[in-house]
């Protein structure tokens, strides 16, 4: 089974023509996934294990002192502080998120929120976003669709299904169904498999 990640998927997705065909080339391409490439992965880390341990805000800004790298200290401290301008007073509690993939023609792409959160009672599942480029709604509908679509059988009825925009601090969520997106995403991987060699 070839893979893909969410955020790759989505951003396949969200292009035509020929940037959609580079994009595919790019995700084929690339070297195999590590860790220390990861460009976001300290801070995704930070966050959830802030949540995971219950720790205050301030964990999250302890995480500056600590980098090295000129790219996330020019990158990270935007993130930081959209993400805890979206934290504010809320009343945050972590619980488990689920995950799952969303299979079609050989490709399958990995349905991964990082976040699982109570807030202020209401549970919800959180993919986050860390780019620079703008959050549109065909992103967020692709996203929170594939959420609702993999994850719904592993949760329950009332857990919400959102992308937070982390610089912005801005959470959006699933509004209602967008008829046939399962099947457009579906020949959506019909295209990326004809373009991926076995």
């Amino acid at each position: 089974m070839r893979k893909m990640s969410l955020t790759d998927f989505v951003d396949v997705v969200s292009k035509s023509g020929t940037p959609k065909a580079t994009k595919v080339r790019s995700v084929i391409n690339r070297p195999k996934y590590s860790p220390a490439t990861d460009f976001y992965k300290p801070l995704r880390d930070r966050i959830t294990d802030t949540h995971q341990n219950n720790l205050p805000k301030a964990s999250l800004y302890k995480l500056k002192q600590l980098l090295t790298d000129e790219k996330k200290i020019k990158n990270y401290p935007a993130a930081i502080e959209g993400y805890t301008a979206w934290w504010g007073n809320k009343t945050l509690k972590w619980f488990e998120p689920a995950n799952d993939t969303f299979e079609r023609h050989g490709v399958s792409v990995s349905v991964n929120p990082e976040l699982g959160l109570l807030i202020n009672g209401v549970p919800y599942l959180i993919k986050l976003y860390f780019k620079a480029d703008e959050l549109t709604k065909n992103r967020i509908g692709i996203a929170t669709h594939l959420m609702e679509e993999c994850l719904r059988p592993h949760c329950s009825e009332g857990e919400i299904m959102a992308v937070l925009d982390v610089r912005n601090g801005k959470l959006f969520s699933l509004k209602a169904p967008i008829p046939y997106l399962t099947e457009m995403l579906g020949a959506e991987l019909a295209y990326i498999s004809a373009l991926w060699p076995e």
